[in-house]
């Protein structure tokens, strides 16, 4: 079976901007190493919050290589890898170097809503183009189908290298439907910030953070505490951050992080539209609870 430890806590990465709009790859560099100097388990590369939608081909090579490079191996890079054009994605697995990649964050295919057997048939094509771990990402809110858990329990139990979902449904009881009745390897990792600690506590592995790019130390300890069955200490920590979890979204993802960030004094507030930062307002608000958290950066 394909294999990769996504115990813990991974990182969807940001693409920052310079003000021209350029990719910046020194803010990247800075990035990267304040990730890996503060115990984050993982990297996700070329995810959502990386504004992958608004990055030429070109771009998308030259990030993935960078970050590679970047990294040297110290911890396993995920490589999102999702479209709603399948055949797409498959001559992609089978025609690119995929060195230094460990795993493939898929999303369920956006916009065109296909059926869960059209779900699962699209993955099984995935499945069946590498041998790379596959990861299903389920995120209704961006694709506007749920994958069901019972489209994700067969996919699990049909494909040795379909090895963890990220799951942002937000739907607890399928979370927990999935958790319950999974194969054992199987891992589910949360893909909400917000509600990590409560899915770590029902048997989830972790969380691909959106907040980690940010406080990678914290958060990090955050996720550990709880997977090791201390869960006061855990909650503490959760609750720190309940007012930026809402915080980080009012505005839009990568948006709110990108803000922290900039307040932060990491990267330009720049993103590429159709996005655009996040309002005044918020970006006040994001400052006072930066200043109340008081934490080294």
């Amino acid at each position: 079976m394909a294999q990769i430890n996504l115990r813990g806590m991974g990182i969807a990465l940001i693409t920052p901007f310079n003000e021209d709009g350029s990719v910046d790859f020194p803010a990247l560099a800075r990035l990267v190493d304040y990730q890996l100097r503060n115990g984050i388990d993982y990297l996700v590369v070329l995810g959502t919050t990386a504004e992958t939608p608004t990055l030429t081909e070109e771009e998308k090579a030259q990030i993935r290589a960078f970050v590679i490079e970047k990294v040297g191996g110290r911890v396993p890079i995920v490589l999102g890898l999702g479209g709603n054009n399948t055949r797409v994605i498959v001559d992609t697995l089978k025609t690119q170097d995929f060195r230094g990649v460990d795993a493939i964050l898929s999303v369920v295919p956006y916009y065109n809503k296909p059926s869960q057997e059209g779900i699962y048939q699209h993955y099984r094509a995935i499945a069946s183009a590498t041998k790379l771990p596959v990861i299903l990402y389920n995120v209704p809110g961006r694709t506007g189908v749920n994958m069901m858990a019972e489209t994700t329990l067969r996919l699990a139990r049909d494909f040795d290298n379909i090895v963890a979902i990220k799951e942002a449904s937000g739907n607890i009881t399928q979370m927990d439907d999935i958790i319950k009745n999974k194969p054992a390897d199987f891992m589910v990792i949360s893909g909400d910030d917000g509600i990590a600690f409560p899915l770590i506590t029902l048997g989830a592995v972790g969380v691909i953070s959106v907040i980690g790019n940010a406080f990678p130390r914290e958060f990090s300890r955050m996720v550990r505490l709880a997977l090791n069955g201390d869960y006061a200490s855990a909650l503490t920590i959760h609750h720190r951050f309940t007012e930026l979890f809402k915080l980080l979204f009012v505005d839009g993802n990568p948006a709110g992080v990108k803000c922290l960030l900039h307040a932060m004094g990491y990267i330009h507030n720049q993103l590429r539209l159709p996005l655009v930062p996040t309002r005044i307002t918020t970006y006040e608000k994001i400052r006072e609870v930066l200043q109340q958290l008081n934490i080294a950066y």
